[in-house]
């Protein structure tokens, strides 16, 4: 049976991470990459924290081999591609709706007819050029393998949204809005009224309407969240025995997902922080969650 969960800073299932980096990982921009894609050099970092919620830590040290990551996340043109190539149906598709956010009354609904093409159902259609929605961990895991890709696993995810910034809470420094100004697609305004006069965007914002970190991928923060490919756990990194490329427990019923969306309200919750976590049942699909993948750079 399908698990409809929200995704919402509201939602008392919300969990966040606040996970500390120290590490040297790069950018490597003499190094080939895929097109679309960035390499990274990998390194070490410190991941979790001793000053949060329980399943936020212990602090631990994490070792990343090299790897090229989407420079932003998958976008509808991309997704038709697949799916004119393979058929695929998505499970929203096969289901017949899935979840939407109703902007009315600031809840969560069941929408029949909504999937990746028509995120909010009826005759919204999605443009080709924003970050495709709607798909399952399921559907995301066939994407990335008719690609030649994978899921990026949660340290691989947090460490490339750090920039190669050390410690701190956004991927562009400590202060939330430099000068006053957004630098990704969060709920602006004070929950419920949404402020289009910051950013321009209600929803979904066309990849790369913000500037890139400093590895120079595009919106690790905010615009949609983002499937990972770990099984997720509250005690997760108090288990953690993997010093390098760890892939998070062995089994669970819900993946975790990452960076925060166009519904992380600045005053409720902070999920558009760079280590905002939560997570979602792997055949969740919502008009606010969405992937990337990533690449092995070497064997």
């Amino acid at each position: 049976m399908r698990i409809f969960r929200q995704i919402f800073p509201l939602s008392l299932t919300f969990l966040l991470s606040i996970i500390a980096f120290s590490g040297c990982g790069t950018a490597e921009p003499n190094i080939a990459a895929p097109e679309g894609m960035i390499y990274l050099k990998g390194g070490k970092f410190e991941m979790g924290t001793s000053d949060g919620m329980p399943f936020e830590g212990p602090v631990h040290t994490v070792e990343l081999s090299p790897f090229f990551i989407d420079e932003h996340e998958v976008t509808v043109a991309e997704f038709a591609k697949f799916v004119e190539a393979t058929g695929y149906r998505t499970e929203a598709e096969k289901f017949g709706w899935s979840g939407v956010f109703d902007f009315e009354t600031g809840e969560w609904t069941r929408v029949d007819g909504a999937n990746w093409r028509f995120p909010e159902g009826g005759k919204s259609e999605a443009k080709p050029n924003e970050p495709v929605c709607q798909v399952s961990w399921n559907d995301a895991n066939e994407y990335a393998k008719w690609a030649g890709k994978r899921l990026p696993t949660e340290a691989e995810f947090e460490f490339a949204a750090r920039g190669g910034l050390v410690g701190k809470e956004y991927a562009w420094g400590d202060e939330l809005k430099p000068g006053g100004k957004p630098l990704a697609n969060w709920w602006q305004g004070t929950f419920p009224t949404r402020n289009l006069l910051e950013d321009g965007f209600l929803t979904r914002a066309p990849v790369k309407s913000f500037p890139a970190n400093g590895f120079g991928v595009y919106d690790l923060t905010g615009n949609v969240w983002e499937w990972c490919a770990d099984n997720y756990a509250d005690d997760t990194y108090q288990k953690r025995t993997e010093k390098r490329d760890p892939k998070g427990p062995e089994s669970g019923q819900e993946r975790v997902i990452r960076g925060g969306s166009f519904l992380c309200a600045e005053n409720f919750c902070s999920n558009y922080r760079v280590a905002g976590r939560s997570r979602a049942t792997p055949d969740s699909g919502l008009n606010n969650l969405g992937f990337r993948c990533v690449r092995d750079a070497i064997g």
